[in-house]
């Protein structure tokens, strides 16, 4: 006997909106959609919600911010050492490049994040009193009638050889400030640059506030990369530029082999070796691997706001240099 005409309506209206709902792509559901049951996928998202990831280690948003705090704590004082240690020091080599790239003019207002051992804010202001350096003695040439006192007093003015520019260097670690201020002390880095602790996910600075935005090898470590995005675009002025040197995926399979090998085999041994500290240099290996793609982490700063975003790899892939404009 053939089935109601009623259930048999129904049972249609309820394949077209299985089809429908297959076909929609909404956050967090598309993964888990087929052979789960509604209520079981919404204690799943909801769980999902607070839990993020540790290296490998899964562990609530709460519980990861304070366990990367003691990871940076830990190898604050060897920090410089074990980069040159770990990358052979060609991580100079990318910062000095990530610099080329800025290529900030007299007068910039930069905000470094996670910049803590002021490798960026130092760089920085070398390229900017260089810079204006060599801008100044093109116009003394052009000044022949000046006396050598004017000219002495000319390359004296310490502020003046900065032309305005200022770099803001923000971390979320004391421990890693302490060191980055010993080193602008001992190296005589005395004006243009400031130290301020805080959190790149909520930064403690107005709109519309910097022209430039760096961080390097920091965004992976943060709990809500969105939310560190979201803040760079907030405090950049209209035309300022985000400029993030990061860990990213190798693109040669053969490279790709040997860098796992060195990067689980020897880097936590070192850092055991020069550090003491096995289990942080295990973290910091782990959180490369989880990091996004180059792709993806272009996705990402575009969906943050930023417009006209590129990004270089080098050195194979093992590191990228991503590059966006609040416009």
């Amino acid at each position: 006997m053939a089935a109601p005409r009623g259930f048999a309506l129904w049972g249609y209206c309820d394949r077209e909106w299985s089809r429908v709902i297959r076909g929609c792509r909404l956050p967090g559901f598309r993964s888990c959609w087929p052979g789960c049951p509604l209520g079981a996928r919404l204690m799943s998202q909801e769980k999902r919600g607070t839990e993020t990831h540790f290296g490998f280690e899964t562990v609530s948003e709460e519980e990861k911010g304070g366990k990367v705090y003691q990871v940076f704590e830990s190898v604050a004082k060897k920090y410089d050492v074990m980069n040159d240690m770990m990358s052979l020091g060609i991580h100079r080599v990318w910062k000095d490049l990530l610099l080329w790239k800025m290529h900030p003019f007299p007068g910039t207002q930069l905000l470094d994040v996670a910049g803590g051992t002021g490798d960026i804010a130092f760089r920085f202001l070398n390229y900017v009193q260089a810079q204006y350096r060599r801008k100044q003695k093109r116009q003394l040439k052009a000044q022949q009638n000046l006396s050598w006192e004017e000219i002495a007093r000319k390359y004296q003015n310490e502020e003046d050889s900065l032309g305005g520019s200022h770099v803001m260097v923000c971390d979320i670690n004391k421990e890693m400030l302490k060191i980055g201020k010993q080193k602008a002390s001992a190296q005589g880095y005395k004006t243009g640059l400031a130290w301020v602790l805080g959190d790149a996910e909520e930064l403690p600075f107005d709109d519309d506030k910097f022209d430039v935005y760096t961080i390097a090898f920091g965004i992976r470590n943060v709990t809500h990369i969105d939310r560190a995005l979201q803040e760079a675009h907030r405090v950049l002025k209209p035309g300022g530029r985000f400029l993030c040197l990061e860990f990213s995926q190798v693109n040669n399979p053969v490279i790709s082999r040997l860098y796992d090998l060195y990067s689980f085999q020897v880097i936590p041994v070192l850092g055991e070796v020069i550090a003491g500290d096995w289990k942080s240099y295990q973290y910091l290996v782990e959180s490369i691997r989880r990091f996004p793609s180059q792709e993806e982490f272009k996705e990402m700063i575009e969906d943050a706001g930023f417009q006209k975003v590129t990004y270089e790899s080098l050195t194979s892939g093992i590191v990228a240099i991503h590059s966006g404009f609040k416009l």
